[in-house]
């Protein structure tokens, strides 16, 4: 158990209040991970200051110094990697294979970053007059406000960090009280670089205090990983700050007639329960023709309860607890609701503290909660269909638009797909539940404003700064 600071502005500093909170691991309540600072508007306000005098060093910094600052990031993370995979997995409960994966995406998104700062190009621009040029730069937009979420605590907060740093913009970060010791971790692997002082401030804060990452105008854009409620609601009070968000989805996966069953089946399984269902591009609505709906069920509810559940620690666990006994409740809630509307539970539906079984159901109305709303938790529903347009009006059906997933070996079908599906990413042959740090990712509708990746938060993190010449001769 550790007792953890801030980092504001150049140091380590407890909460102006004093107070701390706890937070305890959801698969072991027993198990006290340590005490974090509950920060408010003060330690904030003393971030977003620091944020400001910090800018004009560090945007003055060229690229290759702060390519040098990431591939050092990279160097210490990785070189940490499997205590700090362990002390994620008992802070949220997720499988250490899996946090070992979010650690390693936090180390390849630093490498990515490091390389990209130094391809941040400007452009000529042909001009209309014989006398006049023209080019284009890119320039630091300012400091930044960042918010992370509780399921990815390093590798999400690592794809604001990343960027903003590569890009020469100071930041403060506010990570998900749930699971603050991913970004903290980054905060001390920060504190081992020659950043200059302000270029960078991580704290857990209370609600009032991350009100200023919205509206104070001192920080000129805000990245908000997270909720649709919160994330729309911040965006209505950022005034004329950039505004990038990156929010949730009930993603839906194609599986066509000429699917390979068990190919196909394994990585459903993986989409619908990684991560115990609690990412925004898991597998919640699995739609499958009609000539292949019985063999493809059957197969897929025999792989789901194979699958182990338990300690997150064991190398063999699968599903682990999710986040809280709080956000399970409601999902098992949603189960009965279906239930009781006519659905069929296939699998799973039963409930041990935070862990929820994995749980496949069919025959379920288009307006329950299971289908239309994001189940962020291990569930999944099954429909069936006859014509793959139908399909395709099946996941457009939705309030969301994150990704989609298409298994069909028909490239007719596949670019049908992309071309009509309302979403920021359709994966062919696999999963929704796939990105890699340096592609876009981000959605449409209800799921999200801009993208993220590497240079596509670089873009944000930037302007575009004219210079015209006009030549006298």
């Amino acid at each position: 158990m550790a007792n953890f600071q801030n980092f504001i502005g150049g140091r380590w500093q407890a909460p102006a209040s004093g107070e701390y909170f706890e937070n305890r691991n959801p698969a072991d309540r027993s198990d006290l991970i340590g005490h974090f600072p509950a920060s408010g508007v003060a330690d904030v306000e003393a971030a977003v200051a620091g944020a400001q005098r910090g800018f004009e060093l560090w945007k003055r910094t060229p690229a290759p110094a702060r390519g040098d600052v990431l591939r050092r990031v990279g160097d210490l993370m990785a070189a940490k990697k499997e205590a700090i995979a362990d002390l994620m997995t008992r802070e949220m409960g997720k499988p250490l294979a899996e946090t070992r994966g979010d650690v390693q995406e936090g180390i390849d998104t630093a490498y990515y970053a490091a390389t990209e700062g130094r391809r941040l190009f400007g452009h000529t621009v042909p001009s209309e007059l014989a006398n006049k040029w023209a080019m284009s730069m890119r320039r630091s937009i300012g400091p930044c406000g960042l918010i992370t979420p509780f399921n990815f605590p390093l590798n999400l907060a690592a794809h604001k960090i990343a960027p903003a740093l590569a890009v020469g913009c100071p930041f403060v970060l506010k990570p998900a009280s749930l699971t603050p010791i991913g970004a903290l971790i980054i905060g001390e692997i920060l504190a081992e670089t020659n950043l200059p002082e302000g270029a960078f401030s991580i704290l857990p804060c209370s609600r009032d205090g991350a009100d200023l990452l919205t509206t104070d105008d001192r920080l000129k854009l805000l990245s908000f990983t997270g909720s649709p409620e919160v994330g729309w609601a911040l965006k209505s009070k950022a005034g004329k700050k950039k505004v990038v968000l990156e929010l949730g989805g009930n993603a839906a996966v194609i599986i066509d007639a000429d699917t390979d069953i068990p190919a196909a089946v394994e990585r459903v399984v993986f989409g619908a329960f990684y991560q115990s269902g609690q990412s925004c591009i898991g597998v919640q609505r699995i739609i499958i023709h009609e000539a292949i709906y019985d063999v493809f069920r059957d197969a897929l509810v025999a792989a789901t309860r194979k699958l182990v559940s338990g300690d997150p620690l064991d190398e063999a666990t699968f599903i682990g607890p999710m986040i809280s006994e709080k956000e399970a409740q409601p999902l098992e809630l949603w189960i009965a609701s279906a239930k009781a509307a006519g659905a069929t539970v296939l699998c799973g539906g039963r409930r041990q503290g935070a862990i929820l079984e994995a749980t496949l159901l069919e025959n379920v109305a288009a307006d329950q909660s299971v289908v239309c709303e994001e189940a962020f938790g291990p569930v999944a529903v099954l429909s069936k269909f006859s014509s793959f347009g139908s399909a395709l009006d099946s996941v457009n059906d939705s309030a969301f638009g994150l990704q989609a997933g298409i298994f069909t070996r028909d490239i007719h079908k596949a670019m049908q797909a992309w071309d009509q599906l309302e979403v920021g990413g359709v994966v062919i042959g696999d999963v929704p539940s796939w990105r890699v740090d340096h592609m876009p990712y981000g959605g449409v509708k209800d799921s999200g404003l801009g993208r993220e990746g590497i240079r596509f938060a670089m873009e944000d993190m930037t302007e575009i700064r004219l210079l015209v010449i006009r030549d006298s001769r």
